[in-house]
């Protein structure tokens, strides 16, 4: 169990830092999008992200979205099919909740 509750804080931790280097609140939106439960694509993401009316790139979406797998290790990626299919891990549910309402 010592080990599960350093990897939470790890996360939660890294989570922290990245929402704070967070200048238009668009990874804030990002994040919350994920914790609906939905699995996207780079499209869905970007699609979202201008009907919520952020002034951003395909190509910056699919960096952020990217950077999120890597870095946090919170997503789970599909790539079977023609656009890699993103959802938020289960087990990172929690975590992300509990950083956002306190964002």
């Amino acid at each position: 169990m010592f080990v599960l509750e350093t990897i939470e804080n790890r996360v939660r931790s890294r989570l922290i830092k990245y929402l704070g280097r967070d200048d238009t609140g668009i990874r804030k939106v990002v994040l919350k999008l994920f914790l609906d439960g939905g699995k996207y694509t780079t499209n869905d993401i970007y699609k979202y992200l201008h009907e919520k009316d952020f002034d951003i790139s395909y190509r910056g979406v699919s960096a952020m979205v990217g950077l999120m797998n890597t870095r946090l290790g919170i997503l789970s990626i599909d790539v079977t099919g023609d656009h890699n299919i993103y959802l938020l891990k289960n087990d990172y549910r929690d975590i992300v909740r509990s950083v956002l309402d306190n964002y």
